[in-house]
């Protein structure tokens, strides 16, 4: 089974900039990687993904804002959050894939096989 660590959550003002980490272990890297998000009252939504080899997918409320990567080495998956937003609050949750899926898109509209415990980011002055 897979373990995954996410770090970096934390209080930051409007238009400012946080650095998640995912840090997975007791697996393989997963076909797919990625990032969700749940606010009070809302449902777990997508936020951002990447695959294998390196491609990535965006929810189009965080495109131009936040960039996804990975580092094979340190078996890690990086979230970097710029011009944050109050609306951008909420428990991010790491996920690592279990399966293949046809594309990235595909993967992006549940998520699967493993989620991390969370973390809280909080936008406000």
């Amino acid at each position: 089974q897979v373990q995954l660590v996410e770090s970096g959550g934390g209080l930051v003002q409007p238009g400012g900039s946080l650095r998640l980490s995912c840090a997975a272990s007791g697996g393989t890297f997963a076909p797919y990687m990625g990032w969700f998000r749940q606010a009070p009252g809302k449902e777990r939504e997508f936020v951002a993904g990447i695959s294998w080899n390196g491609g990535v997918y965006y929810a189009d409320y965080v495109k131009g804002r936040f960039t996804i990567s990975k580092d094979n080495a340190r078996n890690t998956v990086y979230l970097q959050m710029n011009s944050l937003k109050p609306e951008d609050t909420a428990v991010y949750y790491c996920n690592a894939a279990a399966r293949t899926y046809n594309s990235i898109s595909s993967y992006s509209r549940s998520g699967g096989g493993y989620w991390g415990q969370g973390t809280q980011v909080t936008v406000s002055s």
